[in-house]
């Protein structure tokens, strides 16, 4: 019985296609606990290996968040847990950024074995903020609107 669940985020059907991009990592010593088996909490460190990559690639990275004033910080995360990482065993972990409207960044996670087993999947919702007051964006900021008339032109299929 497969209990991924699909979709975290629901999309219009005129959306444009998630944008995706995996990293392969293996699980070090230091991410496991006695056991040999990840620790839960290095699965956020996972999604963010994944998701900072794709960030990166697309013009959307911390440093870009910076030159422009803004600030991208978690506000909702969650993660299924599925069947444990263990010591040495190397994993798929993908990131697909979700189209929205809004002011934020929408991100589901899986993380695989090399079979394509699930270990676990995830969802991480990031709201921008201004750079120096914190204060909340309620309008997507033009580094972003930049971002997303790129990924609706179609610029990011090639990732």
């Amino acid at each position: 019985m497969k209990r991924r669940k699909k979709n975290y985020f629901i999309t219009d059907a005129d959306s444009p296609e998630s944008v995706r991009f995996s990293v392969t990592h293996r699980a070090r010593f230091s991410e496991v606990d006695a056991m040999a088996i990840v620790w839960h909490g290095r699965y956020l460190q996972f999604f963010e290996i994944a998701a900072e990559e794709l960030n990166r690639r697309i013009g959307l990275s911390y440093l870009d968040y910076r030159n422009a004033n803004l600030r991208a910080p978690l506000v909702q995360v969650h993660v299924d847990f599925y069947s444990p990482v263990l010591l040495g065993e190397e994993v798929v972990i993908e990131a697909r950024l979700i189209w929205t409207e809004a002011a934020r960044l929408n991100t589901e996670y899986t993380v695989t074995d090399q079979q394509g087993k699930d270990k676990a999947s995830g969802y991480s919702v990031q709201m921008f903020t201004d750079g120096q007051t914190g204060e909340p964006l309620l309008v997507t900021p033009p580094l972003v609107a930049a971002c997303r008339a790129r990924w609706r032109n179609g610029d990011f299929s090639r990732l």
